[in-house]
């Protein structure tokens, strides 16, 4: 087995490992990352130099170590700090409201992380238009364990590397209508696999100019564009508008009421430029969605 290359990094204060990582895992199957019982995670990912397979582990002292392998190791290797949430800036942020307050001290150790690649969010995130969790993610699985890359190294049984775009779009159309993913959905990830190259550059824009590049793809709208930029570039701004429980969820922990998407907006008025990190802050401090009401319809396209 050919050795890892690796690196490490040292977290400037308080960190927490499995919350900053959380938001890139996409259920509890996810086969693109997995977690060890001693809190190690290994993810996988796609570089412009191809796959690559990373684990990271907290030291005693807080450092965080990482290895590598596969093709595309070193250029894993060089987004670890970006990943870890080291440009992550919370300067300016105040907290408005007694719960994001107690969320902030609940979250200590949480950063945003920065994936710094929009293509292994973006796939997710389009599957998740519209449906139920529950369904997007068990295409999530089939798209990857099918069409994917086994994950290179001594990678955890069932890890693979999310289709690359020219994996993507030899998919042939009864193997999409079979992953349960419908034709709008296919068509965007179609388009987007011919363009990835360019969407990458939202990277390097970030902010409102990074999802305005991502929505100029027919079928990609706000909620896609949020949902990408808080992962690929930990854009605190980010609110995922169009969200189905978003606006109940931000309503009730701050108005003790269900909202619509503007009056969301509005309530999240005093944190702007830290939107989507109050947010985070409203879920560290135990807010959730009611566990009764109206849910999404699951939809089996394969008997469709």
């Amino acid at each position: 087995m050919t050795e890892p290359m690796r690196t490490s990094w040292q977290p400037p204060e308080p960190f927490d490992l499995a919350r900053v990582l959380s938001p890139l895992r996409r259920g509890p199957g996810d086969p693109t990352s997995s977690v060890e019982t001693g809190g190690a995670w290994w993810l996988a990912t796609t570089t412009p130099h191809g796959p690559a397979t990373l684990r990271c582990t907290a030291d005693r002292d807080g450092r965080i170590t990482a290895q590598a392998w596969g093709d595309g190791a070193e250029s894993a290797l060089g987004r670890v700090p970006g990943l870890l949430g080291a440009a992550d800036d919370d300067t300016g942020f105040v907290a408005a409201h007694d719960v994001v307050r107690r969320g902030r001290r609940a979250a200590r150790g949480m950063r945003l992380c920065a994936s710094g690649r929009v293509w292994d969010v973006l796939v997710p995130a389009v599957l998740e238009q519209k449906v139920t969790n529950r369904e997007a993610w068990r295409s999530w699985r089939e798209l990857c364990r099918r069409f994917g890359t086994p994950a290179p190294g001594p990678a955890p049984d069932g890890l693979h590397v999310v289709p690359n775009p020219r994996q993507l779009r030899e998919i042939r159309d009864w193997e999409w209508h079979k992953a349960g993913i419908d034709g709008a959905r296919r068509r965007t990830l179609i388009a987007a696999a011919g363009v990835a190259r360019r969407l990458e550059r939202a990277v390097e824009l970030r902010g409102a100019e990074g999802r305005d590049l991502l929505q100029k793809l027919p079928g990609i709208g706000p909620w896609t564009a949020a949902e990408v930029a808080q992962r690929a570039w930990g854009d605190p701004d980010a609110v995922s508008i169009g969200d189905y429980h978003l606006p109940t969820i931000v309503g009730t922990a701050l108005a003790g009421r269900p909202m619509d998407d503007a009056e969301m907006l509005e309530a999240l008025a005093p944190y702007a430029g830290h939107r989507h990190r109050a947010v985070r802050y409203l879920g560290a401090a135990g807010v959730s969605r009611p566990r009764f009401g109206p849910r999404l319809p699951v939809r089996d396209y394969r008997a469709s």
